[in-house]
């Protein structure tokens, strides 16, 4: 596996180091254990994005639609299973072994494929395709994806061309810390309350003047715009 030392010399993390996250905390919430190197990306690099591009949910991501706690991670496994019963079997595996773990500019996905639970050190990594069936898996962890991909040793064909133009810089969030909701727990075969229905979503964000395909995904800042119109009940 490819240690974090080689990632870090790659794209350097900010040079203030963040706080670690409270990953007992964070692993009651999910209700799963995470592999040990996300961790250690996480502590070493806190929420931000690669190439102004590809950001990684995180438990303090600066808001609950990039943490890792967030209603994310549930509300794309909801729509992956629609898709399927839709007739796309393009997904790699059952959308209940899928855990987003970061998105894209573009709305593509990135997720651990967590099979076996249990064996969360061994999980390898896919992305899929913001408007379209196509995959890409990588065998291998986290670290190892992000060091393939950020050293061009390996193309992700729905990212960019210009991907790696400015070279693979992180850049650190801006905005204040999100902070996990111990009330809120995301566990990720369950869906929390706050997801929306997909028709619902695609029905809000074409108000919101987005183009939204009648079939497939719904781009990340598409249910965004979506869950911003139409709060959940608890926080109107």
């Amino acid at each position: 596996m490819t240690l974090i030392s080689n990632l870090t010399q790659l794209s350097p993390p900010p040079s203030t180091t963040p706080p670690p996250s409270n990953w007992p905390e964070v692993e009651g919430i999910l209700g799963v254990r995470l592999p040990s190197d996300y961790k250690e990306i996480a502590d070493t690099y806190g929420p931000g994005t690669f190439c102004g591009y590809l950001h990684l949910y995180h438990p303090a991501g600066a808001t609950e639609w990039v943490s890792l706690t967030g209603p994310m991670p549930a509300a794309v496994r909801t729509q992956l299973e629609q898709t399927r019963a839709q007739g796309d079997p393009s997904a790699p595996c059952d959308p209940q072994d899928l855990f987003a773990i970061g998105v894209t500019d573009n709305g593509e996905y990135l997720f651990w494929i967590t099979d076996p639970t249990n064996a969360p050190d061994t999980w390898h990594v896919a992305v899929n395709e913001a408007r379209g069936t196509r995959w890409y898996t990588h065998d291998g962890n986290l670290t190892d994806f992000l060091t393939t991909v950020l050293s061009g040793r390996a193309t992700i064909p729905m990212f960019p061309e210009d991907f790696l133009d400015h070279g693979p810089v992180f850049t650190p969030a801006r905005a204040a810390p999100h902070q996990p909701a111990a009330t809120q727990p995301h566990h990720p075969a369950t869906e929390p309350n706050t997801t929306l229905h997909t028709q619902d979503v695609r029905t809000r964000a074409r108000d919101h003047g987005y183009n939204v395909p009648e079939r497939g995904r719904v781009p990340a800042d598409n249910i965004d715009a979506g869950k911003k119109s139409n709060p959940p009940a608890e926080t109107r």
